[in-house]
């Protein structure tokens, strides 16, 4: 069973709160607030959205990088899927 399948509920209340910041953000944008609660609420957002992209990449290390049954070539091939997202990610 994947880990996003395994760990669902737990991620999609991540992703459920980022959605509530997000609304949250939007609203303030829309009523005019100040821009250091604007700021504040960029950061949460940001912070939240780090913390569901670790739980999910500690379960992709888990599950596909730390096998002992798989070839050196799959360990390869997955290794630089995960340096190519995390290049995106990080850019």
């Amino acid at each position: 069973m994947s880990h996003t399948i395994r760990y669902q509920k737990k991620l999609l209340t991540r992703v459920r709160r980022i959605k509530g910041q997000t609304e949250a953000l939007e609203k303030a944008l829309e009523k005019g607030s100040e821009c250091a609660s604007i700021l504040q609420q960029i950061a949460a957002i940001r912070g939240a959205t780090n913390g569901l992209m670790m739980e999910v990449l500690e379960g992709h290390i888990q599950e596909h990088l730390n096998l002992d049954d798989i070839s050196r070539e799959q360990r390869q091939s997955e290794t630089d899927l995960l340096i190519g997202i995390l290049r995106s990610y990080l850019k």
